[in-house]
């Protein structure tokens, strides 16, 4: 698009269904590069991505001739056709519905870039439960917990 300038930096966090702990540390560096791949194909640009065995958190230069919610829907979908075909997992992998996505402006993106790295770091002192109510607190987004991603079972 000519002449059209923008600044929309998005974290995206999302997660195995029933948030089962299915990704692998063996490949879990191969599923990142897969998803670079959709996103920077449609292109975006990513700034981090990183997860644990159990979700995936994506900070995205997004590009405005993509909603979010269709890049996510792409994402997803690509990436778990990914899981399935490779015969990474014993049985067949999905992403749960729905997803978080929230924007920070430039001056965080360092900030979030390192928050995104140490993912196993902040997981040994908080569960993803409590870090995705305290992002959703945080960002004063109302929620009903009955929506949240599912507990793992």
């Amino acid at each position: 698009m000519a002449n059209t300038y923008t600044q929309i930096h998005i974290q995206a966090v999302f997660a195995v269904k029933d948030r089962a702990s299915l990704i692998r540390t063996e490949w879990k560096d191969d599923l990142f590069r897969y998803m670079t791949g959709i996103i920077q194909k449609r292109e975006h640009k990513l700034l981090a991505i990183n997860g644990v065995s159990d979700h995936v958190y994506i900070l995205i230069g997004l590009r405005p001739s993509q909603s979010i919610s269709d890049l996510m829907k792409e994402t997803k979908i690509g990436s778990m056709n990914f899981i399935n075909d490779s015969g990474l997992t014993k049985s067949k992998f999905s992403w749960q519905d729905g997803y978080g996505a929230f924007s920070y402006s430039m001056s965080h993106i360092s900030r979030v870039i390192k928050y995104i790295q140490l993912q196993e770091e902040h997981h040994k002192k908080k569960t993803f439960l409590q870090e995705y109510t305290e992002m959703l607190d945080k960002f004063q987004i109302p929620f009903e917990e009955r929506y949240l991603f599912k507990p793992v079972m």
